[in-house]
């Protein structure tokens, strides 16, 4: 897991809210493989909801099933899956949304596709969790 943020900075001196932090806190967990920090920023029984219909499609709740889907795109990917650019992040006490840039191989196949991350907050800690990619099709066809 990789992440690059060429403007973290400037995403988050205007931010505004303390849910963007943990958003951005997350992204670069993610990048780092930092699974410890993870769950700190994300409620016991996060909800994450994997749209489409690929081998990662579906519903995963609680922390340890989360970090199984991630596992299982790292297998998938090679390790390759990176958040190639982090464009904005925005929050209030109850729903934060990331628009992020993701990239990936698998084997001759690539990926590259623009995605809304929206979180849903309880308690200053993320509790549910949806990917909306603008190209699914191209999401279900790498996955598949």
């Amino acid at each position: 897991m990789s992440t690059e943020h060429p403007d973290l900075t400037r995403t988050r001196e205007g931010s505004g809210h303390p849910n963007v932090s943990v958003l951005l806190e997350g992204y670069e967990a993610f990048g780092k493989g930092d699974l410890d920090r993870l769950a700190e920023l994300w409620t016991p029984g996060v909800r994450w909801h994997e749209p489409g219909r690929n081998l990662l499609s579906g519903d995963h709740t609680g922390i340890d099933e989360v970090f199984a889907l991630f596992r299982r795109v790292l297998e998938l990917t090679e390790g390759s899956l990176r958040v190639a650019e982090l464009r904005s992040a925005c929050a209030d006490d109850t729903d934060g949304v990331a628009v992020v840039r993701l990239t990936a191989h698998r084997g001759d196949r690539t990926l590259d596709v623009l995605g809304a991350h929206i979180s849903r907050f309880e308690d200053g800690r993320v509790a549910e969790f949806w990917p909306a990619y603008t190209d699914q099709a191209a999401v279900d066809a790498f996955y598949s």
